[in-house]
């Protein structure tokens, strides 16, 4: 692969944290932008990936970062023209853009994080531990005519690169029932092809095959990418994005006294919740319904108001079914009463096949669904790049689109994936996913359910949530 510099950069790069991310993008990041190795620092709580760091040529510091040192910390290693790339979990990302503002430096980050301890605080009512809490946090930041540079919420695999594939799956969604439509311009004008095309619901639907030759042990959490991210965002309350064709409202359901309203929250942990979802190779499966910022900002990006009222708005959710020895682990830790086992491992070098398909199912139109996304193995993600899996390179490629895509925009302020160019994030993306494609299903959530049990279903509409909840 001839490997294209789409950028060059003049400033310096900070990345925070360095676990299975950091180290994945770091290769990424200097094949693609043009910026010298000792121009990049390396700020972590841990020691792991300090060799890499020391091959490439990039400073390493360890150092964890807390409310009470990052600004001591960060002070001589950021400033104006810089960017900050925060790949770490504990350290919030509202406190690390309000500095990069002051310093005058962008800022992308893969979820919403707070300090440690944001997601479990007892004293913390649930509503205020969601995602949806961090979001509308963090776009209060936004000032009406405040010229700040450019900072990206949330832009690693999903969310953020799903952000694109749903638009790029609403065009093929368009033409292939031939609807002529210039191609959206505007946050409205999609809103309005979601809403013509049919789209009930938004499954972000992923499966991880991928399998160590090293089983799990007891006692021991394994992933494929950060244990503390998934452990973190798994305890979370569940979300999703609320649709205005959904007729039955859970019982534990709760809605947000504050905010947008796009979303709705479950009183349980999305690693204790499941639902029905669809991929091509995996066909259907329970995936966990773990809170994500797309759920939320999707969900509220393609809603449609007339006269001040939603008329349309899809449902939009996470169905994650990670690598089996993951599943496993979620188990062991949910019988632990989500306490943390004692040993974890990150799937890497180990890995004897497997793959990681990641799409977007939009459902409910007159086709009824339509996955478009990544198959993306281990063989062909070992190829594409080094310190990488299938898993972790669906993310890392994303991190470094969006990164090039803020220094091409670098004065843009706050913002999220959706509104984006979707097509310039996509092709710096695509010749790192391995096959690209879409394809249409007649499955839908009540697919065989009455051959074995008669249960309470709402047969009129198969997308309803109700339906897809296991």
């Amino acid at each position: 692969m001839t490997h294209k510099v789409h950028v060059d950069f003049p400033g310096r790069i900070l990345i925070v944290g360095f676990g299975s991310i950091g180290q994945g993008v770091l290769p990424l990041i200097l094949r693609h932008i043009g910026i010298k190795p000792e121009r990049i620092t390396v700020v972590t709580a841990e020691a792991a990936g300090a060799q890499e760091a020391q091959d490439l040529g990039v400073k390493f510091i360890v150092e964890p970062l807390v409310r009470e040192n990052f600004r001591r910390i960060l002070e001589p290693l950021l400033g104006r023209g810089d960017f900050l790339l925060n790949v770490s979990v504990d350290v919030s990302s509202i406190a690390l853009v309000k500095y990069c503002w002051d310093k005058g430096a962008m800022y992308l980050d893969t979820c919403i994080e707070p300090w440690a301890g944001g997601y479990t605080d007892p004293g913390t009512p649930l509503a205020r531990r969601t995602n949806y809490a961090l979001r509308e946090e963090a776009l209060a930041l936004r000032s009406a005519g405040t010229r700040q540079p450019t900072a990206v919420l949330t832009h690693g695999a999903n969310p953020g690169l799903v952000s694109h594939l749903v638009k790029q799956a609403l065009l093929n969604l368009a033409s292939d029932e031939n609807l002529e439509v210039a191609e959206p311009k505007s946050r409205e004008e999609w809103a309005a092809l979601a809403r013509r095309v049919g789209v009930k619901v938004v499954h972000i639907a992923e499966r991880d095959t991928q399998v160590s030759s090293t089983p799990k042990e007891p006692n021991q959490f394994v992933n494929t990418w950060s244990v503390e991210g998934f452990v973190s965002e798994g305890q979370q309350p569940a979300e999703l994005g609320w649709g205005t064709h959904e007729r039955n409202f859970p019982r534990d359901g709760r809605r947000f006294d504050f905010g947008g309203g796009a979303a709705i929250y479950l009183t349980q942990p999305g690693a204790a919740t499941r639902v029905r979802t669809w991929t091509p190779r995996a066909g259907h499966f329970h995936g966990f319904l773990i809170t994500h910022g797309e759920s939320i900002s999707i969900s509220d990006y393609y809603t449609v108001r007339e006269g001040g009222q939603v008329v349309y708005r899809p449902t939009a959710h996470y169905a994650y079914h990670p690598c089996d020895a993951a599943v496993v682990s979620v188990h062991e830790f949910a019988g632990r009463n989500w306490i943390l086992q004692d040993k974890k491992r990150i799937l890497m070098g180990d890995i004897i096949q497997g793959s990681d398909e990641l799409g977007v199912l939009l459902a409910g139109h007159k086709r009824n669904a339509y996955w478009f996304g990544s198959r993306l193995s281990i063989q062909d993600a070992r190829a594409l790049a080094p310190y990488n899996n299938a898993t972790s390179l669906q993310v890392t490629v994303s991190v470094l689109a969006g990164m090039i895509w803020a220094m091409e925009n670098p004065n843009a302020g706050l913002v999220e994936p959706d509104e984006m160019d979707f097509r310039r994030n996509l092709e710096i993306c695509m010749p790192y996913l391995g096959k690209v494609a879409g394809e249409y299903t007649e499955w839908t959530p009540l697919s065989d359910r009455e051959r074995l049990f008669p249960e309470d279903l709402d047969k009129t509409d198969p997308w309803q949530f109700k339906n897809v909840r296991v």
